[in-house]
């Protein structure tokens, strides 16, 4: 169960890290930020990643085998990354028409799962 809630506060924890780092570029391309100074493009983007932490510290915490959790740091670190991609993958796809995924993605996509495998092998 620690796994399963690890992975879910990680996922949610990466939709708003996308956010917090993208989701400004969006705004900005709706014309909704445009006349924003940087400033506030920067504290827009720490509102967002506030909500990050409330989720990544918690499975950090709860996954990790140092705090009774099924992974190692390096296995929350590797399912991070995966977890991580995915999200901003579908993210770009399903709010910033134009990006488009080609051959190489798919392989890289491929090599980040051999990862998992290979971080998991003992």
């Amino acid at each position: 169960m620690q796994a399963l809630w690890t992975i879910l506060l990680l996922i949610v924890s990466n939709i708003f890290m996308t956010f917090a780092w993208y989701g400004h570029l969006k705004l900005s391309d709706m014309h909704i930020s445009d006349s924003w100074p940087l400033i506030l493009v920067i504290l827009f983007s720490w509102g967002l990643a506030f909500f990050e932490y409330c989720a990544q510290v918690p499975a950090n915490r709860i996954g990790s085998n140092l705090n009774g959790g099924p992974f190692t740091l390096i296995q929350l670190k590797v399912i991070q990354e995966v977890i991580s991609l995915t999200v901003f993958t579908l993210i770009v796809m399903l709010f910033f028409k134009g990006e488009t995924l080609h051959w190489n993605h798919f392989a890289a996509f491929a090599c980040l799962i051999l990862a998992v495998f290979f971080v998991f092998i003992r």
